[in-house]
C-alpha cells in the first residue's frame, strides 16, 4: 500500500481538460483495448463532495482532524505519509504528522497512540504500516480508539463490516475498489466477483464489503489464494476479477474471459535499466495483454491507488461527524 506521492496527486487542471484526448492517446498506442476505469479522475470527484461536507461541518464550529504517525524512515511510508498530509491541508482538515525514529518502542509507541486518542482535535488516527521489528503492529491497531480507526482494522470495525453496521469504518482500498466500480458504471449486484489475495487489508474486507445485502454490493464472491486448486479456471468465470496479491504481472490473459472487469491492486517495482530511476511501477496484472480482452480495467498508476487516499480522508470526515 506505500507509494509514491505522484501516484495519489490530484490532477491538474490541464490534466482534467485533456482526460478523454489522454484515453485515445493510450487507446491508440495499445490498440483495441478495454475502457480504463482512472482512479485519479473518480478521486478527483470524491473530493469534490468532501469540500462540501468539510464546510458544513467546519459551519458547526469543527474542523474534521487527521493523525498519521509514522516509525522509522522508510522512504516509500515517508512518501506515502506526506502525501496524506498534504491531501489533509488541500481539503482544509487539521493534519497532525507525527514522525518517530526506528528505535521507538512498543511502549513509546501506545503512549502516543494515546495521546491521539484523547485529542478531542483528532478524529481519525492512522499508525503507517510496516513499522519496524520491534513493534506488534496488531497490538497497536487493537490500542487504538475504534471510533477513529480511519483505515478500518480494529476488530470492532471488522466485526461491523461483517455484520453491515454502517457505523464501523471499511479500510480504505477496498472502501476505494467498490467507489471505483461504482462510479464506472460497472453492475456489481448478481456480478461473480473473484478475488486474488486474502489479506486482512484489502482481500477478506473486500469480499465481505462486496457480498453485503446493499444496493452497491450483493456480488457472488470467491476469494482466492495461493494454495488455490484451478486457479485459472476460477478467475476465467468471473465477471469482476481483482488481482491483490502483490506479484507482478501474475494476471494474464488466459486467466480472464473477454468482456471481464479487471481492477488491479497491485503496486509493484520492477527493474527497469531504461528507466530514469532505475525501475518501474507495474501492477499484479499484465495490462497490455490483459486489456486486449477486458472490457474494462484499472491502470497502474493512476487507477485503485489514488482512490487509497480519497477514501482515507472520507472515512477521517466521516468519523468527525459521527462525534457530533
Amino acid at each position: 500500500m506505500a507509494g509514491i506521492p505522484a501516484l495519489f496527486r490530484p490532477l491538474s487542471h490541464c490534466e482534467r481538460e485533456n482526460f478523454p484526448f489522454i484515453g485515445s492517446l493510450i487507446a491508440s498506442k495499445f490498440g483495441s483495448m478495454a475502457r480504463l476505469i482512472e482512479g485519479r479522475a473518480i478521486a478527483e470527484k470524491v473530493y469534490l463532495n468532501l469540500r462540501q461536507e468539510i464546510a458544513e461541518v467546519k459551519s458547526k464550529g469543527v474542523t474534521p482532524g487527521l493523525g498519521v504517525i509514522l516509525v522509522g524512515d522508510d522512504p516509500a511510508s515517508r512518501a506515502y505519509v506526506r502525501s496524506k498530509d498534504k491531501m489533509c491541508r488541500d481539503l482544509g482538515l487539521h493534519s497532525v504528522k507525527l514522525e518517530l525514529p526506528s528505535s521507538t518502542t512498543q511502549m513509546e509507541l501506545l503512549a502516543r497512540v494515546e495521546e491521539l486518542n484523547r485529542n478531542p482535535g483528532i478524529h481519525g488516527i492512522l499508525v503507517q504500516s510496516p513499522p519496524p521489528k520491534q513493534i506488534d503492529e496488531a497490538a497497536i491497531v487493537r490500542a487504538l480508539d475504534p471510533r477513529k480507526d480511519v483505515d478500518g482494522f480494529h476488530p470492532q470495525n471488522v466485526a461491523k463490516l461483517v455484520i453491515d453496521d454502517p457505523s464501523g469504518f471499511v479500510p480504505c482500498t477496498p472502501l476505494g475498489v467498490q467507489r471505483l466500480l461504482i462510479e464506472s458504471k460497472i453492475d456489481i449486484s448478481g456480478a461473480h466477483v473473484v478475488i486474488l489475495g486474502r489479506s486482512m487489508i484489502v482481500g477478506k474486507p473486500l469480499a465481505l464489503l462486496l457480498m453485503q445485502k446493499s444496493k452497491y454490493a450483493n456480488a457472488t464472491v470467491t476469494v482466492v489464494h495461493s494454495q488455490s486448486r484451478d486457479l485459472e479456471k476460477i478467475t476465467q468465470s468471473a465477471d469482476i476479477v481483482i488481482a491483490a496479491i502483490g506479484q507482478p504481472n501474475f494476471v494474464k490473459a488466459e486467466h480472464v474471459r473477454d468482456g471481464a472487469v479487471v481492477i488491479d491492486v497491485g503496486i509493484n517495482r520492477v527493474v527497469d535499466a531504461a528507466s530514469e530511476r532505475g525501475y518501474r511501477l507495474v501492477g499484479d496484472v499484465a495490462f497490455d495483454e490483459v486489456s486486449k480482452k477486458a472490457s474494462a480495467i484499472t491502470p497502474v498508476p493512476g487507477g485503485v491507488g489514488p482512490m487509497t487516499i480519497a477514501m482515507l480522508m472520507s472515512n477521517t470526515v466521516k468519523a468527525c461527524r459521527q462525534s457530533l
